[in-house]
């Protein structure tokens, strides 16, 4: 597979949130990624500022997109614009988490 934004999403959705159990490519967590090359930048937020798996979202995000083929530098940068809500929440499963 070609390294893109479609193979860096589908690598990120392996990442799942620990309290929810859902991935965050679905969450809606994940706002931008940009494939330049070996480059990747991805941008995402959490569902609160205070999310206690923050960090080992985070860094599992980072390795996803670092075990990919042809990558060659990762960044991934969190981001509280725009503030994460429900709404952003795959429409599919909004309602299984009661949203």
């Amino acid at each position: 597979m070609a390294l893109d934004v479609e193979a860096v999403r589908e690598a990120l959705r392996t990442v799942v949130d620990p309290e929810l159990g859902l991935n965050i490519v679905d969450l809606g967590l994940v706002y931008t990624i940009d494939v330049n090359g070996g480059d990747v930048l991805v941008e995402m937020t959490l569902t609160s500022p205070g999310c206690p798996a923050g960090g080992q979202i985070m860094g599992q995000a980072d390795a996803a997109v670092r075990d990919l083929e042809g990558v060659d530098k990762v960044s991934v940068e969190l981001v509280w614009e725009p503030y994460w809500t429900p709404e952003r929440v795959n429409p599919k499963l909004r309602s299984y988490l009661g949203f």
